[in-house]
């Protein structure tokens, strides 16, 4: 049986609508795009052992920003792109990555730094938090409302 709009929610179903427009040739030329990104950051980290980037490319958003408009299931999908603009090539390319709170900005809200490893080396990661932890500890911060 068929899904229906009614089976999932509206952005899965935007993502399965706008799948159906897309041919297996097209299929395969995402693939191949995806595995050279992937070749690329291997390259990298040839040179180097952490890739640092910020976690997110603009300061929280608001409970909601990010979830479907009522005309656009999408909405919140497409825009999330920008807003944590270097996770999804580190799920692309299947690398390991880790978001430390090591600042917190006025609100007392965290600010993230990420930090992207070698394919398979979680270990480098968790001993660069374990560093990160000792020297500028975040576990007993809570901002001011937590849920």
């Amino acid at each position: 049986q068929a899904p229906t709009a009614d089976d999932v929610e509206p952005m899965s179903w935007g993502l399965y609508e706008m799948g159906k427009k897309y041919s297996g040739a097209d299929y395969l030329r995402a693939t191949e795009y995806i595995q050279r990104v992937a070749r690329k950051l291997a390259s990298y980290f040839e040179t180097y052992d952490i890739w640092l980037t910020p976690t997110m490319g603009e300061p929280p958003l608001k409970l909601g920003e990010l979830g479907p408009e009522t005309d656009n299931p999408l909405a919140g999908f497409f825009r999330s792109a920008s807003y944590v603009p270097f996770m999804a090539v580190c799920n692309m390319a299947g690398v390991p990555a880790m978001s430390v709170p090591l600042h917190w900005n006025g609100d007392g809200l965290p600010i993230g730094t990420h930090f992207v490893g070698r394919f398979g080396d979680e270990a480098t990661l968790f001993r660069l938090a374990a560093q990160l932890e000792a020297a500028r500890p975040w576990a007993d911060r809570r901002p001011k409302v937590c849920a």
